[in-house]
């Protein structure tokens, strides 16, 4: 009889992220039910303060097994990274396990995760990050430190809520989101604009039949066809290729749009920016979006690619690396492909791939206000009119905040 079930051979392994708790255990629920012979891997990072990590396997049916791994250099996510890959392992060489979901605790990245798995020679058949959409602005507002909430995932963590919510929401090509009875059209187009060209699949399907050993509802087992959700984990995922789309030079950042209430401005320019009067707006910048992304230009570093990461009120600014204009065209041979490609595509004659490409995305976005600012921060005629060696000759505003 034909399985109904199609799965990769050897040990799929699909990871589901997301600091939304409850919509990343719905999601895992969900998986569980769809495929048989199917388990999730959680490591529980919470437990770090007494020195180990929790470990737990489990099916549909409740906790299979469970230990603990010992912290690495006082780090918890190390812990995780050094005992995830040999279990992995030897759930693929027992031979049991069709699927193998890998719960990431709630600060954990997915992006750094895919690559551990990846480099310990399994197969990542997919990334989901769970997201309940009336979560999704308080999350990107919320400036406040993991630490202070809990969630470091080592002592050394100086990550927010907001950025990290961010990276998990745009690493992954599939959200699965959760049915939730507090959003609105508001809080799910935000959710669209920020993550446009996600594969966005609903959690919520099948009733209740009861509960699992850890107490969580689990979905009625699946007679049919698989879920879009666990279509999508099984789809395939190219670690390499998400890799190169988080380079600022190589994202695909959202498209203008304005629905519900949302909108998202996309501000492209081939000027640089005069540093000092860039400087002195980053406040305003910062505050004024909900999220903020993309790749600048200043006119005092004209070899220097930057990248722009704004969330929960907070603006991270660091080079990412040159612009390829300013490379000798031996360099060029070294520099991945994508990279190559995309630079074509926005190639200037005389510029060559520099510029300035932003992107705004917020509820009650004040579009002419934001523009207006980024125009006075670029150089005016005058300033450009005299040339590189001049601009080089601005004041260096931006050392102090990139440490140089």
């Amino acid at each position: 009889m034909t399985d109904p079930v199609a799965v990769p051979p050897g040990l799929p392994v699909v990871i589901v992220g997301g600091l939304h708790a409850d919509a990343r255990r719905a999601a895992v629920a969900r998986l569980l039910a769809d495929v048989p012979g199917s388990v999730v891997l959680h490591h529980d990072l919470s437990t770090a303060a007494a020195g180990t990590v929790v470990r737990t396997i489990r099916d549909a049916s409740g906790v299979l097994d469970a230990g603990e791994a010992p912290l690495v250099n006082d780090c918890a996510c190390c812990a995780l990274r050094e005992d995830l890959v040999p279990e992995l392992e030897r759930l693929r060489d027992a031979g049991l396990t069709r699927l193998a979901v890998v719960e990431l605790w709630d600060s954990v990245e997915p992006k750094a995760m895919a690559e551990v798995v990846t480099a310990g020679g399994l197969t990542v058949t997919g990334v989901i990050t769970a997201v309940d959409p009336a979560l999704v602005l308080p999350c990107l507002g919320n400036g406040d430190d993991l630490a202070d909430a809990g969630l470091a995932a080592a002592a050394t963590d100086q990550r927010t809520i907001a950025d990290t919510f961010a990276r998990q929401l745009e690493y992954a090509p599939v959200l699965a989101v959760a049915d939730s009875p507090e959003a609105d059209d508001e809080d799910r187009e935000l959710l669209a604009q920020l993550h446009p060209t996600a594969r966005r699949a609903p959690v919520g399907e099948g009733a209740p039949v009861g509960r699992a050993d850890d107490g969580l509802t689990v979905p009625t087992p699946r007679r049919g066809p698989l879920s879009p959700l666990a279509q999508a984990a099984l789809a395939g995922f190219d670690v390499e290729a998400a890799a190169a789309a988080q380079h600022p030079a190589c994202a695909l950042l959202p498209a203008e749009a304005d629905a519900h209430g949302v909108s998202t401005l996309v501000w492209h320019r081939r000027r640089p920016f005069h540093p000092e009067r860039l400087y002195a707006a980053l406040e305003d910048l910062t505050c004024a979006a909900a999220r903020s992304r993309g790749r600048f230009w200043l006119a005092d570093k004209p070899d220097t690619l930057f990248h722009w990461d704004a969330a929960g009120g907070a603006l991270c600014v660091e080079g990412a690396g040159p612009w390829l204009a300013s490379l000798p065209d031996a360099a060029w041979e070294m520099v991945p492909p994508v990279r190559r490609a995309a630079a074509a595509l926005d190639w200037h004659p005389e510029h060559g791939d520099r510029g300035q490409h932003l992107v705004f995305t917020s509820p009650a976005l004040d579009r002419d206000g934001l523009e207006r600012l980024l125009e006075s921060c670029l150089l005016t005629d005058a300033e450009y009119a005299a040339g590189p060696d001049a601009w080089q000759r601005l004041p260096h505003a931006f050392d102090t905040l990139l440490e140089v």
